[in-house]
């Protein structure tokens, strides 16, 4: 069997094949023009038949050259395909999310790791709910608010729905809560210090307390959320995200009416190619997003 060519040959062709010129090839792959001649001399010599013809004005590729660039085109191809696979089945994709996300993401991701272990994710948490990727470095975000329209891949997850919710034991208590005006007797917990999403879902119900300015505030919904599940009081969540709660008991929603704000929960990330192992997380979560509550 005949001996394989080698491969830094194939390559000093394949590059000298693209431009037929030797000055450019030595530039292109920062060695000097004499070792450019040098390797496709020795190729032409393993091969036994030349590759260029080499003329006044410069270089042109030969019959059997001609037959050779595609073949060598495809082989490098193949090769760095494979680097880029056997790479993404290794690497952690790195994933940002608002905190107030946290209470629907965190348990999808535990699911995720626990069917794809080979495919790790790392996720940063914050309380913003943006991202900037010419500045920070992720594969992929959640983003809260309106829908992003700036070159950026876009994937909705779901509406923001605001409806109360407490602790089950609340309902049938000291003070029951059975009826809107009733929440007058309870302490209601902000997730803002505005007091805008309480404001909105009573405004939408046609109600006013005379104690609504009155309760609780926090820095994030999910705090919110964690105090109301132990009957603190009642906290304006989003039924979106609280699906887990309320199967579990955790918590209960008191009403039935849901106001929609106009925000939404999104998946984003650059506009470009995207690895396979991202690719197929973003469309499981938003699989997970659209499955009934």
């Amino acid at each position: 069997m005949k001996r394989l060519p080698p491969l830094p040959a194939l390559h000093t062709f394949l590059v000298t094949a693209q431009c037929c010129n030797f000055t450019r090839a030595a530039q292109l792959l920062h060695i000097t023009q004499g070792a450019v001649s040098r390797q496709i001399a020795g190729l032409e010599e393993h091969l036994g038949y030349p590759l260029f013809l080499r003329q006044a004005r410069g270089l042109s590729l030969t019959r059997e050259g001609q037959d050779w660039l595609p073949r060598v085109q495809q082989v490098f191809a193949l090769i760095e395909e494979g680097v880029q696979q056997v790479g993404a089945r290794s690497t952690t994709l790195q994933l940002k999310a608002p905190t107030c996300v946290m209470r629907w993401l965190l348990p999808r991701l535990m699911e995720w790791q626990a069917l794809r272990p080979d495919v790790p994710v790392e996720l940063t948490t914050t309380v913003q709910h943006g991202v900037d990727f010419r500045r920070e470095v992720f594969d992929a975000a959640v983003v809260y608010g309106a829908r992003p329209n700036h070159g950026l891949q876009t994937q909705k997850l779901f509406d923001e729905q605001l409806t109360p919710v407490c602790a089950p034991q609340l309902l049938s208590g000291a003070l029951p809560l059975q009826q809107i005006a009733d929440l007058d007797q309870h302490m209601l917990l902000h997730p803002t210090r505005d007091q805008r999403d309480w404001n909105a879902w009573l405004d939408a119900a046609g109600a006013s307390l005379p104690r609504q300015g009155k309760g609780q505030h926090f820095e994030t919904l999910d705090m919110a959320m964690s105090m109301a599940s132990q009957g603190t009081g009642v906290a304006i969540g989003d039924w979106s995200l609280i699906g887990d709660d309320l199967k579990c008991g955790r918590l209960v929603t008191p009403f039935p009416l849901k106001v929609s704000t106009g925000q939404a929960y999104y998946l984003v990330r650059p506009q470009g190619s995207a690895s396979a192992a991202l690719q197929e997380l973003l469309a499981w979560l938003c699989e997970q997003a659209q499955a009934p509550q």
